[in-house]
């Protein structure tokens, strides 16, 4: 059953990211020719891995919103936006290899990788306010 947190930030905060992970997810399936591009080289298997990263997105941005995992598939979307951000940091460097991107975008992107994880972090942390009520209950 779908429990979402007590205060209103957060219970918003944790539905958008399920909807930014589910929805990002998607797009790998539906655009993987973009995803594949922005690969770094020295990886192997890029489509295979572009496969992987979306399923892990929609099964993540689904698993937050089970109250029993929701710390869980935080932790592992946090993870995931860590092992992903090497694609991120592969296109500010070589921006040459992406003509319709302006190069300042693609270092202005680079610190939207650390909001994410900060975002991720924080919608799925027990909500305190029914930490706290159990407590004063008992």
């Amino acid at each position: 059953m779908l429990k979402l947190p007590v205060r209103l930030p957060k219970g918003l905060g944790l539905v958008g990211l399920s909807l930014f992970f589910v929805v990002a997810g998607l797009n790998h399936f539906v655009n993987p020719h973009f995803y594949v591009q922005i690969m770094p080289p020295y990886l192997p298997a890029h489509l295979e891995l572009v496969y992987l990263s979306g399923v892990l997105e929609i099964l993540g941005g689904v698993a937050v919103l089970v109250p029993g995992i929701r710390t869980t598939a935080g932790l592992g979307l946090v993870l995931l936006l860590v092992a992903i951000f090497p694609a991120n940091l592969h296109m500010a460097l070589n921006p040459d290899l992406f003509p319709g991107v302006s190069p300042a975008a693609l270092y202005v992107r680079l610190p939207f990788q650390a909001l994410f994880i900060a975002w991720a972090y924080w919608a799925t942390r027990p909500d305190t306010a029914a930490s706290d009520a159990s407590a004063a209950a008992a």
